[in-house]
């Protein structure tokens, strides 16, 4: 019978561009856990999915929690329509969140634009012409 592939820590750490340290505080919060042979982690497949599971929810902007849960809902078997039901609500919350951030981050765009356009006028006027009545605040 064939030995399953494994991987040691810097091996996954090489292949994901993450620090080993990253791959210790994963296994702390309980969403990898890899096999040990005497001091060294020993990581097989499922390990390096779950971790590149973990690492696409990171991107996404998913919790730790949410990661865990929509892992942990594969690893017992469960009806994929309730799997992939769970997936699509976290998906769209994510996506309400980065919405609403995306509008956020315009509007604080926008008025900078307005404060540099202010701030180039009042240079044009000339800064030693200015009186005390004009500032950035009043405009």
């Amino acid at each position: 019978m064939p030995r399953e592939q494994t991987y040691t820590i810097t091996e996954l750490a090489r292949e994901f561009d993450i620090t080993p340290r990253a791959i210790r505080y994963y296994e702390d919060q309980g969403l990898i856990s890899p096999e040990r042979a005497g001091q060294s982690r020993v990581y097989t497949k499922r390990d390096r999915t779950r971790l590149k599971l973990t690492l696409r929810g990171r991107r996404l902007g998913l919790s730790l929690a949410e990661i865990r849960e929509l892992i942990d809902m594969y690893d017992v078997g469960r009806d994929q329509r309730s799997q992939l039901s769970k997936f699509l609500a976290v998906l769209s919350r994510q996506r309400t969140a980065l919405e609403r951030q995306r509008e956020d981050i315009e509007a604080v765009l926008a008025e900078i634009v307005s404060l540099e356009g202010r701030t180039h006028e009042l240079l044009g006027a000339g800064a030693g012409r200015m009186s005390g009545k004009k500032n950035l605040a009043k405009r």
